[in-house]
């Protein structure tokens, strides 16, 4: 599995300006193992490095530590995986010809694993086929907290693999939603639109498809708050006007408008929403408890 980016690690090979043993950051990864990676240093400079000039800087100190008889980060997790889905772009109906297949879930290691000194990683990615899973126990985490990606997960119609527990998961998804979509949600989408307005400012031009996005994301969080349910497809007349975002037919005078409309909807829905105060944190216990000794 490829390393992402942000990823601490130690250099095993020498280069010019650093001896082995130096750590740095992945500044890039590549899309296939037989590429380089290209690591920043703390003195700024960057250099390439192929996978197995490298270690990730968890294992480095497990090795020193003398825990070498247990699996890393770069085992094979994959056959763990309790839950799969589609989500993005092909989930909210608005792909185009060129959109990719962004696949999210959960995987539930063994307990030997887990309760192993070399533990487990919080979360597993491949950048070149657009997957992201997360260990149960962080995914239910964020899920507590209202986190709209992994919300999304649990409520897509693009549901590819799925175990008996986490059929469990999918059954008590409404206990996951509270009043904290409002501040988890509106607070991305303010410090995004003003990050936007500065790009706006500074370079002449924004992303327009994460224009679109942020607005989708304030619809979707005044439905959550109004319905007690996380919609993924979106639908018309909605979705015209997202795609007119995406293709930059709106002016984004239009669009700020429109997204100030929004979060006097979303400021309406909050007084008025049937959801709790916060989530059924017992419940969402309880079955980490019972999926646990399932893995035991």
């Amino acid at each position: 599995m490829l390393l992402p980016t942000g990823t601490q690690v130690v250099t095993r090979t020498p280069t010019p300006a650093h001896p082995a043993g130096s750590v740095g950051v992945i500044e890039s990864a590549p899309l296939d193992p037989t590429h380089a990676y290209r690591v920043r240093f703390t003195d700024n400079s960057v250099a390439s490095f192929k996978r197995d000039e490298l270690v990730v800087l968890r294992q480095f100190q497990r090795e020193s530590a003398g825990v070498t008889d247990f699996p890393t980060i770069d085992a094979d997790f994959r056959q763990y995986i309790i839950f799969r889905c589609v989500v993005g772009s092909q989930a909210y109906g608005l792909a185009g010809p060129g959109s990719d297949f962004d696949r999210r879930g959960v995987y539930l290691p063994p307990a030997d694993l887990h309760w192993s000194l070399a533990g487990v990683p919080e979360q597993l990615d491949e950048d070149a086929t657009q997957e992201t899973y997360w260990e149960l126990q962080k995914f239910l985490v964020l899920a507590l907290k209202a986190n709209p990606n992994v919300l999304e997960c649990l409520y897509s119609p693009l549901i590819e693999h799925a175990t008996a527990i986490a059929r469990e998961l999918l059954d008590m998804r409404a206990s996951f939603l509270s009043k904290i979509v409002y501040q988890t949600y509106n607070g991305y989408v303010l410090s995004q639109f003003k990050k936007l307005s500065g790009d706006l400012r500074n370079k002449g031009a924004v992303k327009w498809k994460h224009v679109m996005h942020l607005i989708r994301l304030l619809l979707a969080g005044v439905t959550v708050l109004r319905t007690g349910e996380v919609p993924v497809r979106v639908d018309e007349p909605h979705r015209a006007k997202l795609l007119a975002i995406r293709n930059g037919e709106m002016t984004w005078e239009e669009v700020d408008r429109w997204r100030l409309v929004l979060h006097d909807e979303f400021d309406a829905a909050f007084q008025a929403t049937a959801l709790p105060d916060r989530p059924d944190y017992a419940r969402v216990n309880d079955f980490l408890i019972r999926a646990r000794r399932s893995a035991v």
